[in-house]
């Protein structure tokens, strides 16, 4: 082989290799018109994909973000609710509509705490709907108006199952394909479609706490996908099939959230291969919950809120600036001296001395 021959061999090597690396993607399925993603290629930190989402919804992060894919926006029309889907084992999913994709550098686990925390710190009061879950590990935290509009929600892996086998389930409508229902594996991906469908239904019945003031967060994880991989491999006919399968439903997912939300909702996806060091949160049940409320006899109050300093001390200021102001006035009408300090009392005297 000459030296011409070999650099066209080695173009096409390179060439094979990089086409067959793919990175992990971060995807905007929906979003309305006050928040604008820029057309671009500008790599996603891994990290600072919840600082993405607080700004989307119009809060402040503790560091800059120099990312130029997400615009200012309209800041007076923030979004009423930002849905997050991370999916777990593939890079990318070819969805049925044409979205807004950025690669994603440094994959790292992350969560939307942060901004979970700030919604339950600024809109306590108006118990916003904050729902984060993850079907395959039996992992869900439910804050406010959440545990009333999710209260049948299948949340454990026996819910599940039994979910999928009832006569509304998604099996009576969904082409299954190469994928079977007699299959573990298969039965733990059908699941999470079916709590895609449900969480979209269950809402539909409260679409008055779509039209709240107070913001609303979704958080999902979806590890159907990487076990169906892992059980027949990635180049399998399932696995081509449930990607398929997938991409349609998180589609129809998102449209249906994006309506609910009278189109004021962003709607995201977020495809990674795999993460490199496990993520541990806390989280609690619909049960837990529920239960707490019911055994506590001891009454608690309300969360602290980080403005009880500054509303204390504006009610007590003002309260003392009253109080000696009442004070110093009544000191003064009880020592006034009515033939020289009263305007009405010498008016008077003048009158008479005339007449």
């Amino acid at each position: 082989m000459d030296r011409a021959g070999m650099v066209l061999w080695a173009l096409a090597a390179a060439a094979a290799f990089l086409a067959g690396v793919s990175s992990d993607e971060f995807s905007v399925l929906r979003s309305p018109q006050s928040v604008v993603f820029r057309d671009g290629s500008w790599p996603v930190p891994g990290e600072r994909i919840p600082d993405i989402a607080a700004l989307s919804m119009g809060f402040s992060v503790e560091e800059d973000l120099s990312w130029p894919g997400l615009a200012v926006g309209d800041l007076f029309h923030r979004p009423r609710a930002t849905v997050l889907v991370t999916v777990k084992g593939v890079d990318k999913l070819v969805m049925p509509k044409d979205g807004i994709s950025y690669p994603i550098e440094n994959v790292v686990p992350f969560s939307l705490d942060s901004v979970a925390n700030a919604i339950h710190t600024l809109f306590s009061e108006e118990t916003p709907v904050v729902l984060q879950l993850a079907p395959s590990e039996e992992r869900v935290y439910m804050v406010g108006k959440a545990n009333s509009v999710f209260e049948d929600l299948s949340v454990t892996l026996r819910q599940l199952r039994n979910r999928l086998f009832q006569d509304n389930s998604i099996l009576s409508s969904l082409p299954l394909n190469s994928l079977s229902r007699n299959n573990e594996v298969d039965l733990l991906f059908l699941s999470e479609l079916q709590v895609l469908h449900d969480i979209s239904s269950l809402l539909s019945r409260h679409k008055h706490l779509a039209k709240d003031h107070s913001p609303d967060l979704y958080s999902l994880e979806l590890a159907g996908l990487e076990e169906i991989g892992k059980r027949y491999g990635e180049d399998s006919q399932q696995f081509k099939d449930a990607s398929q399968i997938l991409a349609e439903s998180l589609q129809k997912f998102a449209d249906e959230m994006y309506n609910l939300y009278g189109g004021n909702a962003v709607v995201e996806v977020v495809t990674a291969k795999t993460f490199d060091t496990p993520l541990v949160r806390k989280s609690r049940s619909i049960l837990q919950n529920s239960q707490s409320n019911t055994n506590n006899s001891y009454n608690p109050g309300y969360p602290y809120n980080f403005n009880y300093a500054v509303v204390f001390n504006i009610i007590l200021w003002l309260m003392i600036g009253l109080a000696l102001a009442v004070i110093v006035i009544s000191y003064n009408l009880w020592n006034m001296d009515p033939g020289y300090d009263s305007i009405i009392y010498r008016m008077t005297n003048q009158k008479i001395r005339m007449d």
